[in-house]
């Protein structure tokens, strides 16, 4: 196939949530044609797992301009602005409108199993850059088809690889026999179903991001809900304490993610939640009565619990790009020019340098992945991120250079300074930037009342960071 055919393909992009359906909103305007191909059943598959969970980030920035021109002439009506959406509201309210929108332009049920260049493997160097794409798919009648392509943007996510409770990165011992005990998602204790889960009950909630303040959230208030009633948290934190842990409160752009980090501490200052710091698992084990107890690599071993939410993040699913040369950073699996900007081990106070094309770009020119693909392992991706990404790549494929570089802008700090590598080092002086205290030697936390609330417990744990 000679690359004026090639031009003729069209641009696969991999996952129908935020960024995925952006991008092909951005293709449908540079009059491009967009394939999008979705594992899941509906649009936002993933947010829809999460849809009883607020997002901390508003209307006005879950939503892109090339979608909103391309939902107008429908009638659609952009919710107000400035309130917040929970994922339920973004994948029905904007998601699936956007989606029925495209047509026959998104298929469902298609999960992309592999990547590569036609008749070329990954060793292969002859006229590699003038093969088009090869894309492998498994529908979900078990049927296989192979699609070819221009481009491939890559906007799949992390949820379905959530990191495990090990601290090693490789799950606990134990762990998976245990998984009738063992979540990796914020529970919806709206549902009947989950809230007898954790009534009444001792659960260990591992992570230290906005996921886990959720978690401890939606616990504290279903501990105040049933009167106490023995419902109780654990949170168990890797690093120490100090004055970043939870988030940066007043001082963070994004008021509801501020809020998140104090809501996590009133759970803990009003006992309704015991922090563990220091604490990295290495196994997961089954007391007499059937419940898990967690001992660590110190040799500690915590009282007994009868559920484990798991929130350590997420990763990237690399496995259907094997045969694609791509140029990751060796420790977030982040594009190699954008991993010194999100690094979280360097990166300061929250801020991300505006990025587009060239920092995703990889050896393999044409596939680019975007949106919280993109990150890697490392955290704090915002919808509005995703977006800008997407604008600037599909310039990129459509030939505008000056538009694909002309990449603006400009995020929200969260009003915490430091890398979270330092924060696993208790010695380490954390008092970098202002706002980051030293941490405290390894302590079992108890709940002295001191801080006061006024915040929603049911803000997100992904802000307008989801994936897919």
């Amino acid at each position: 196939m000679n690359a004026t055919a090639t031009d003729q393909l069209p641009v696969v992009v991999v996952g129908a949530g935020p960024t995925g359906l952006a991008a092909a909103s951005h293709l449908v305007e540079r009059g491009l044609e967009p394939l999008v191909l979705e594992a899941g059943e509906t649009a936002g598959a993933a947010v829809r797992e999460w849809s009883h969970v607020r997002l901390f980030s508003t209307w006005g920035e879950v939503t892109d301009p090339a979608a909103e021109k391309l939902l107008a002439p429908t009638g659609w009506v952009k919710p107000d602005p400035a309130t917040y959406p929970s994922g339920g509201d973004w994948a029905e309210r904007y998601l699936q409108p956007l989606a029925e929108v495209l047509g026959e332009r998104v298929r469902f049920g298609a999960r992309v199993t592999g990547v590569s260049r036609t008749g070329r493997d990954r060793i292969v160097d002859a006229d590699r850059e003038t093969q088009p794409f090869v894309v492998h798919v498994t529908h979900a009648d078990g049927r296989e088809e192979r699609l070819f392509a221009r481009a491939v943007i890559d906007a799949s996510g992390t949820w379905t690889t959530p990191g495990p409770a090990g601290s090693s990165g490789l799950p606990a011992l134990g762990e998976k026999a245990a998984a009738d005990r063992v979540s990796y998602r914020v529970p919806d204790l709206k549902d009947p179903a989950v809230r007898a889960r954790y009534a009444a009950r001792r659960t260990a909630v591992i992570g230290s991001g906005a996921s886990a303040f959720t978690a401890l959230a939606y616990l504290a208030d279903l501990a105040k809900a049933e009167d106490g009633a023995g419902t109780k948290a654990v949170w168990i934190l890797r690093r120490g304490l100090s004055g970043s842990t939870f988030g940066g409160g007043a001082a963070d752009q994004l008021p509801a993610r501020g809020a998140l980090g104090l809501a996590a501490k009133a759970a803990v200052d009003e006992g309704y939640a015991d922090a563990v710091t220091g604490f990295r698992t290495e196994t997961v084990e089954r007391d007499a009565d059937g419940r898990l107890v967690l001992a660590g690599e110190d040799g500690r071993r915590l009282d007994p619990v009868d559920e484990v939410i798991v929130l350590t993040g997420f990763r990237p699913d690399l496995s259907f790009l094997s045969e694609i040369r791509l140029g990751l950073d060796e420790r977030l699996q982040a594009p190699v020019d954008l991993a010194p900007l999100i690094d979280p081990n360097q990166h300061s106070c929250g801020t991300v340098y505006p990025h587009g094309h060239r920092e995703l770009a990889h050896p393999e020119q044409g596939v680019y992945l975007v949106g919280m693909k993109s990150y890697g392992r490392a955290p704090t991706f915002l919808a509005m991120t995703g977006y800008e990404q997407v604008r600037s790549v599909v310039a990129a494929i459509a030939g505008d250079l000056d538009s694909a570089d002309r990449v603006e802008l400009t995020l929200p700090e969260t009003g915490v300074c430091g890398g979270a590598g330092l924060f696993d080092a208790p010695e380490a002086d954390q008092s970098g930037g202002g706002c980051c205290a030293p941490a405290p030697q390894l302590l079992q936390l108890g709940a002295p009342a001191t801080v006061a609330a006024g915040v929603r417990s049911e803000e997100a744990p992904a802000g307008g960071c989801c994936g897919s």
